[in-house]
């Protein structure tokens, strides 16, 4: 398990770049030094409490979220595949169900 401050630092970086934010924009919205942003996402740098609510009102995240380890690709994958077989599997029982109403359940 990785230590939380490193989780924080992937996740705050991760959340910057999907919105498409360079360290510099960040740390305008948030009032720190672009070198600050930098050191926290090394995890040189801790940020404080008020400065976490700060960074995920910026990033416009639950705080919670950048505390969270993120799934990995296949656990992602596997609870999709979960998805869409329940998914193919309800559509065939309502596509049977009609296609041969006698042979439905409770008739």
């Amino acid at each position: 398990m990785e230590r939380l401050g490193e989780i924080f630092a992937k996740n705050m970086k991760e959340y910057r770049r999907k919105r498409g934010l360079t360290q510099e924009k960040l740390a305008e919205k948030v009032d720190v030094s672009t070198h600050h942003i930098g050191m926290i996402e090394l995890a040189r740098n801790y940020p404080t409490l008020n400065l976490v609510e700060r960074i995920a009102n910026a990033l416009d995240v639950e705080i919670y979220q950048l505390f969270t380890e993120p799934h990995s690709p296949n656990e992602e994958l596997e609870q999709l595949r979960l998805e869409i077989r329940g998914d193919m599997k309800q559509l065939l029982e309502d596509f049977l169900s009609r296609a041969f109403p006698a042979a439905a359940p409770g008739c």
